[in-house]
């Protein structure tokens, strides 16, 4: 197992909450990275400086049929022996440095590539397609596991299809600068303001964590991630970011995508009720929420959390079930936002039509309209 930057000296744990922020233009209308940064900044001391990261919906429209790979690298090893591994195993349609510039907080940073890809139909590709029945996506899951376990000093931002993730060790505002994000435009965008708590602050476990198109910005503590964890070892994926939001990502990506959930049904498996009130429900609401719960147990999320996790389909919110962290809501013609505060809310949209705060366990579900992907 590789350790490279990530901390290995003790933390003393401070309590305090982390602020997210995002929201989607539901008919696809391209929105400026501006907007994102405003908001996020008006929750600056909801941070310590110590993580703050981006996710982007529709910024490569010319490479939309390509996975597009975020890669950070620790040394110049890591990224050759990355680069032979893509070469081996994909076919690259372009890449590049992912353009930064200086900024007077952030000191030593990793280097940053992107890399738009599709599988080759290698032999191995081949037998995976034709006897496991793997998909693209089953394929791109492995080879994301494969990097980021096995190459020392190389991590995979993000892996998704005309998305990207944009994170480090700093304030949102500061990795905004960073990575140019004035120049980039999305209909779907999320931001995260860290306060780590029981895991260190290092740059590969800022938020937004990703899987293919998925992202999850998160603020609480997942108690259940010793149980999640080896849950989803069991299916092959494997938790190497030493942060419990990790699981997050993953478990969405095994009961949406994997197992063909609605995200209505898995934020039921993530917050499901409690058992005295799924005994209250009628009939038909008791034996489906009894039987998701018996059969995702492991799946369940314990702990104070809220959460923002988005896809190329939507967007969506979700607070634990006694929503012990703050999330509210707005709407405004087709846009959907969704913060830790109501005033983040309002930096950018300072007449919403509707604003309202979702009860625990109950999913806010905003989903792109048909055609738009």
């Amino acid at each position: 197992m590789k350790n490279n930057l990530k901390p290995t000296h003790r933390f003393e744990k401070d309590i305090s909450n982390c602020g997210l922020t995002g929201f989607i233009s539901k008919s696809g209308k391209l929105v400026e990275g501006s907007v994102i940064i405003k908001s996020i900044a008006l929750m600056h001391d909801r941070g310590n400086g110590l993580g703050g990261g981006f996710a982007a919906y529709g910024i490569y429209p010319d490479f939309k049929e390509f996975f597009a790979f975020h890669l950070m690298y620790e040394s110049g090893m890591a990224l050759q022996l990355t680069e032979e591994y893509l070469a081996e195993h994909f076919l690259i349609d372009h890449h590049e440095e992912i353009p930064t510039r200086r900024n007077a907080a952030i000191t030593n940073p990793p280097a940053f590539r992107r890399y738009f890809v599709k599988p080759l139909e290698t032999a191995e590709y081949k037998e995976a397609r034709e006897f496991q029945n793997m998909t693209d996506e089953d394929i791109i899951v492995t080879h994301v596991m494969r990097i980021n376990n096995e190459i020392e000093g190389s991590f995979v931002v993000s892996s998704g299809k005309n998305m990207g993730a944009f994170k480090g060790v700093g304030y949102p505002e500061e990795i905004a600068d960073f990575f140019r994000l004035e120049d980039y435009s999305g209909h779907i965008w999320t931001a995260h303001n860290r306060f780590p708590t029981n895991t260190p602050g290092w740059w590969g476990g800022a938020h937004p964590f990703t899987l293919l198109d998925w992202s999850i910005v998160h603020n609480g503590e997942i108690s259940s991630y010793g149980i999640n964890k080896r849950y989803l070892e069991m299916y092959g994926y494997l938790c190497t970011m030493l942060t419990d939001t990790e699981v997050v990502a993953y478990m969405l990506d095994l009961l949406i995508r994997k197992h063909g959930l609605s995200p209505e049904l898995a934020s039921m498996a993530l917050a499901a009720p409690f058992w005295d009130m799924i005994d209250s429900l009628p009939e038909d609401e008791r034996q489906l929420l009894t039987a998701i719960r018996q059969v995702y147990g492991s799946g369940l999320l314990n702990g104070p959390f809220a959460i923002l996790f988005a896809s190329n389909e939507g967007l969506i919110g979700l607070n634990d079930r006694v929503k012990l962290r703050p999330l509210v809501c707005a709407t405004k013609d087709d846009f959907v936002y969704m913060a830790s505060e109501e005033a983040a809310i309002r930096e950018i949209c300072s007449q919403p039509d509707r604003v309202w705060s979702p009860r625990g366990g109950e999913p806010v579900i905003a989903r792109l309209n048909p055609g738009v992907i």
